[in-house]
């Protein structure tokens, strides 16, 4: 797979593309981790549904632009004024994706968006309409206020931290991270889990990057009017043991578009694990083949 780079506003994007050349497009949003949140295997399993699948970095990770002279985020002014303390908004990130877009050549795509990523997703979804053909929401949230973690949740994140001088230091930072964060319910595979962390150190790990998207994400609003606007299929994944952004985040998401599908899955937490890559791309899958106002109404639950 060959590195490209898409353009915007002086922003250099890093985008590969996976799967037969006439295949339908589909792009996938990573939120403040790098394109790798989206594994190999399960782009090569899209592919393999005939879909020609883009994944890029966004701006502050990987091998796009990382805004340096931007600094780190003022840490009193991101929590009394994040709109102050945010170095771009929210979306200059779904801009960002648009121009991923434009790069391929494509006038429109399915966009799938995890976590932070599905908050670049719904920006993108209305801010872009007709560049949006379906859109899927995944262990996400229509606002940074709805569904946040519990107390005691960041606090076990903050004790993830640690001096990050080498690959194996992120390794394990991932590691813990997961421990944290991951579907506890299902196999973990400990390998893969420690490899991402590998190539992402090595791909160009910014911490104050990761800073920068985050106080993005905060001061970014309540979506759920331009929510309510959208006149497209639209599918909402969520893990009942969610703790990044708990159920309540994509029950709002859904009930906020008009005709959304909720498929909730009992011990997700915040990624799809490998053990369920089969049934969630079923539900992705059959959401990209239908038309907007045939998908069935928000609130569906699938146990």
């Amino acid at each position: 797979m060959t590195i490209r780079m898409a353009h915007h506003d002086g922003i250099d994007l890093a985008y590969e593309t996976i799967g037969p050349a006439g295949g339908e497009p589909l792009l996938l949003i990573a939120g403040i981790s790098q394109m790798l949140t989206w594994p190999d295997d399960f782009c090569a399993a899209l592919a393999a549904r005939g879909f020609l699948v883009a994944r890029f970095d966004n701006r502050d990770t990987g091998l796009s632009t990382h805004l340096h002279d931007a600094g780190r985020p003022n840490k009193l002014d991101l929590l009394l004024r994040p709109a102050c303390a945010a170095a771009y908004q929210l979306t200059d990130l779904a801009d960002d994706a648009v121009a991923v877009l434009d790069a391929i050549g494509w006038s429109s795509a399915h966009v799938v968006g995890e976590t932070f990523g599905g908050m670049i997703a719904q920006s993108m979804a209305f801010r872009s309409q007709d560049r949006v053909r379906s859109l899927t929401s995944i262990a996400s949230t229509p606002s940074s206020r709805i569904g946040r973690p519990s107390l005691a949740t960041l606090v076990r994140i903050l004790r993830t931290g640690r001096s990050i001088d080498s690959a194996e230091d992120y390794a394990q930072h991932v590691r813990d991270l997961d421990a944290v964060l991951g579907s506890k319910a299902y196999p973990q595979d400990e390998a893969m889990i420690r490899e991402f962390g590998r190539r992402s150190f090595e791909r160009g790990h910014d911490q104050a990057g990761v800073e920068r998207l985050s106080a993005a994400f905060q001061a970014s609003g309540d979506r759920r009017g331009e929510l309510a606007t959208l006149r497209l299929p639209a599918l909402v994944i969520h893990g009942t043991a969610d703790r990044a952004f708990r159920p309540i985040g994509g029950r709002a998401t859904a009930d906020a578009i008009p005709g959304a599908r909720l498929v909730t899955y009992p011990g997700m937490a915040s990624n799809v694990p490998p053990a369920l890559w089969s049934v969630a791309i079923d539900e992705i899958v059959a959401i990209m083949r239908s038309t907007a106002g045939d998908t069935p109404r928000a609130g569906t639950t699938i146990a």
